[in-house]
């Protein structure tokens, strides 16, 4: 198994120092919202899409009030979270690199209105919906802190192997571990069940195929996915582009 998820292991690596903690707990909550309002349960015992989001927010040291804020929200404690939209943009960064936008947004235009302003100030354009969708699929993906488990090498290895995962790879003491959508929740615990600690756990967009990006247009692209990430209605940026 070798994987590709290179974005998506830099990503989180940046998640980790992220000093804008505030924008990262408006994000999680959000996700908790949806859960919870899908799900039609607070219960995160009963709604392993809510337990998803509440075990990531731990991951991220959110506190518990704001957790269960969430939740209530989510189903029906508060006004906003039948508001809350999940909304896919499609574009292009600079070169022709491209781009899957996840928003979760309570005002679609303003969330539309904002990507757009970032794409056409770093030479990006927005996308017809399908035109590069196609270039990716939805998978299940999960983080592992390689210093957080006691299983190593060879262990780890085959214990990730045997929950049914497709794929994963390393970066420094990360460890990205992905599998097909439908067998997302069986390889989560398989994995718990081996004793492998998971230190976050999405659905996530993971492109067919990679393509190489010269150096000199690196810090462009770059420029655009972080400027796309900051933006409180975008969930995630995926691409297509080896970072």
């Amino acid at each position: 198994m070798s994987g590709h998820s290179k974005w998506a292991t830099t990503k989180h690596k940046k998640a980790g120092v992220d000093a804008k903690r505030s924008k990262v707990f408006t994000k999680v909550a959000k996700l908790i919202t949806i859960a919870a309002r899908d799900g039609k349960s607070g219960d995160p015992m009963s709604n392993p899409s809510l337990r998803m989001a509440v075990e990531n927010a731990r991951a991220v040291s959110m506190p518990k009030d704001n957790i269960d804020r969430a939740i209530k929200r989510g189903i029906g404690g508060g006004d906003d979270g039948a508001r809350i939209e999940e909304i896919v943009y499609e574009a292009y960064a600079p070169g022709g690199v491209a781009l899957i936008i996840e928003c979760l947004t309570d005002n679609k235009n303003r969330a539309l209105g904002d990507i757009k302003t970032i794409l056409t100030k770093n030479n990006g354009t927005l996308a017809n919906a399908g035109s590069v969708g196609y270039l990716f699929q939805k998978v299940g993906q999960f983080i592992l802190e390689l210093a957080k488990n006691k299983l190593k090498g060879d262990e780890l290895e085959m214990a990730i192997i045997d929950s049914g995962a497709e794929d994963f790879s390393e970066e420094g003491n990360l460890c990205v571990v992905t599998c097909a959508l439908a067998d997302f929740h069986m390889v989560k615990n398989n994995l718990e069940s081996a004793g492998v600690v998971i230190d976050s756990a999405e659905a996530t967009y993971q492109a067919g195929t990679y393509i190489e990006v010269p150096e000199e247009k690196k810090p462009a692209i770059e420029r655009i996915i972080d400027l796309l990430d900051d933006l409180d209605d975008v969930n995630n940026v995926y691409t297509n582009a080896e970072l």
